[in-house]
């Protein structure tokens, strides 16, 4: 049977690798198309993929709804990708002035736990704040119509909307988490060990010919008319972006744990899960 690669328009990575020429070409693999990165554990649970991308929420989400999620690798760190925007004539100039505002988001994402991480600086929680489920052009217009006060955006709508001077930048993601890309499946897909090293070696070879041809990738997202942006804005977040991989590790594992129990603090999971068997040794035992 074939390897069956998830892939949804939010992850850049593999939307790329499902247009690159020889993209997964030393694998018998295929791509399956969706819309929503949140649907990945189903999908994987139903058996209708093998593997997929997504930001770092959906996998621990998928944990607790009790799927047994296997990380096999990561992104780099990507400080420039995320922001909390308000409209540029907005009154909240500090974090503590979200406290009973709107926030528009694509919740479940990582857009929730960096306004979790970023409140819970300033002693807030996400109870604090009333959540809008949006996607990122309504959630813009949102923001500049005043329907809502704040908005977790991602580039390239990002840049273009602080470039379009509808907007500002409150916080910027920064450090404040990681905002990697998690690559991911459940050890009840069985995959052989050297699948899950070719598919991640293979991540790393796209990874590397983005890096090398931005003008290229930029015409493929472009031409995908993803995001309803052009093709400069394209080539701005792509070159502004690591798209180095790494196999999953004690690090990454770490770094999901400090995410589930920021939400478990947050109350927006019932229980605190432990992280720790989420590694690929048991894709190993299993296949």
């Amino acid at each position: 049977m074939p390897l069956q690669i998830g892939v949804h328009p939010s992850n850049l990575h593999l939307t790329l690798a499902q247009h690159w020429p020889g993209a997964f070409a030393t694998l018998d693999a295929q791509f399956v198309t969706y819309t929503e990165g949140r649907d990945t554990g189903r999908l994987l649970a139903e058996g209708l993929i093998d593997v997929g991308g997504t930001g770092s929420t959906p996998p621990i989400i998928s944990q607790v709804a009790g799927l047994d999620v296997l990380y096999v690798a990561a992104s780099a760190p990507r400080p420039a990708n995320g922001a909390i925007l308000v409209a540029k004539n907005s009154a909240i100039r500090t974090v503590k002035e979200l406290a009973g505002k709107k926030i528009a988001l694509l919740d479940g994402s990582f857009h929730t736990y960096l306004l979790a991480r970023v409140l819970e600086a300033e002693g807030l929680s996400l109870k604090d704040v009333e959540r809008v489920e949006r996607a990122p052009v309504p959630s813009r217009d949102a923001l500049i119509a005043g329907k809502v006060d704040g908005w977790i955006a991602m580039a390239p709508h990002l840049d273009q909307a602080v470039a379009d001077g509808g907007a500002r930048v409150l916080v910027p993601c920064g450090s404040t988490i990681p905002n990697r890309s998690v690559f991911w499946t459940l050890a009840r897909r069985k995959l052989a060990p050297e699948t899950i090293d070719g598919f991640v070696t293979e991540l790393g070879r796209i990874g590397a010919a983005i890096t090398a041809e931005p003008d290229r990738a930029a015409r493929i997202l472009a031409d995908l008319k993803l995001g309803g942006v052009d093709m400069a804005a394209w080539r701005k977040a792509i070159t502004t972006r690591d798209w180095s991989i790494v196999p999953a590790d004690k690090a990454i594992i770490a770094e999901q744990q400090d995410e589930a129990d920021t939400l478990f603090r947050h109350g927006d999971i019932p229980e605190r899960i432990e992280l720790s068997a989420a590694l690929r040794s048991r894709s190993a035992s299993a296949a």
